[in-house]
């Protein structure tokens, strides 16, 4: 009887591992489906925020300071800002760029202002002279994700 529960259990320890998510997870625990395009999203916040959508891209950056932000790339022109809900979570600070990424939460227009936009860059490592280009505010799509996968 011994033998035969060790038997089960190997085999269930090779099921499992057999099995292993090919993402890994940071914040509220999402599905890998995908349920708006990026144009989706564009449509949908020229009318208010929307909530609880799920889209995917490529990772271009991530705040090197704290994981606190990152940039992703949701078409072949397009870059979205994800910041993460209540500053809960965080991605890592490097390591990921050019990672397939699946992310939940909501979109909304937002104006970023000069000073943001220039918080955004200093954390990004831009160099001064870049920064202080930086003289206009800009308005934006926003996204503010409850949970993030990012390939492994």
């Amino acid at each position: 009887m011994k033998i035969l529960n060790l038997i089960l259990v190997i085999v269930l320890l090779n099921i499992i591992s057999c099995t292993k998510d090919s993402f890994n997870r940071y914040g509220a625990d999402i599905s890998q489906t995908v349920t708006h395009s990026y144009d989706d999203v564009v449509e949908k916040v020229k009318f208010g925020e929307s909530g609880n959508m799920t889209i995917s891209g490529k990772i271009i950056e991530t705040c090197p300071k704290k994981g606190c932000w990152m940039q992703v790339k949701v078409s072949n022109t397009d870059t979205l800002m994800v910041r993460f809900k209540d500053y809960g979570f965080f991605v890592p600070k490097s390591g990921v760029n050019q990672k397939n990424t699946v992310i939940n939460g909501s979109a909304f227009m937002d104006t970023v202002s000069v000073q943001m936009l220039r918080h955004y860059a200093e954390d990004a490592g831009k160099t001064q002279e870049v920064i202080e280009q930086i003289t206009e505010s800009e308005t934006v799509v926003h996204f503010i994700a409850e949970g993030v996968l990012i390939e492994k």
